[in-house]
């Protein structure tokens, strides 16, 4: 569409028409992306950006119920053991003798003596026999003594 002539030289809603139909088809020859600023980079190394991290928010539990706990005291300690040299650590030192759990540490071992024969414990030393069992030497304390646990026992 030509431009209109109006009094004293101005050009009408036309000229306009004309600019944005020209821009419309530069934009749709050339595109309106082509000539973006690229990105400056003053590093070598590409960090990979830090994204929104969602905490998990499940549907459904993956247990229906937790499991019972993996080593209680009845794991634990599997046997007391009566061998000459136990006996004579029992007599001298107060100090009983276990075979225990291979997986089982001190204080799991110091916590299920307590719990099943009413002892407290002063120090608990372990060591794997070469036969892969784990035995324990569990010292109580000066008021308990290690013959009354054993009787109480049984193994004396």
């Amino acid at each position: 569409m030509a431009p209109t002539k109006t009094p004293k030289g101005k050009a009408t809603k036309a000229s306009d028409k004309d600019a944005k139909a020209k821009a419309a088809k530069k934009a749709a020859l050339h595109g309106t992306h082509a000539h973006a600023a690229r990105k400056v980079r003053y590093s070598v190394s590409f960090h990979r950006p830090k994204t929104l991290r969602l905490p998990r928010n499940p549907k459904y539990q993956r247990k229906s119920i937790p499991h019972a706990p993996r080593m209680d005291q009845f794991r634990t300690i599997v046997s007391p053991l009566n061998t000459e040299s136990a006996m004579k650590k029992i007599e001298e030192h107060n100090t009983l003798v276990f075979i225990t759990d291979i997986r089982a540490n001190k204080r799991q071992i110091k916590d299920a003596v307590k719990k099943l024969y009413d002892v407290q414990a002063a120090k608990v030393n372990t060591l794997i026999r070469p036969d892969g069992k784990k035995k324990a030497y569990v010292r109580l304390t000066a008021d308990h003594d290690a013959l009354d646990v054993a009787n109480k026992i049984g193994f004396i």
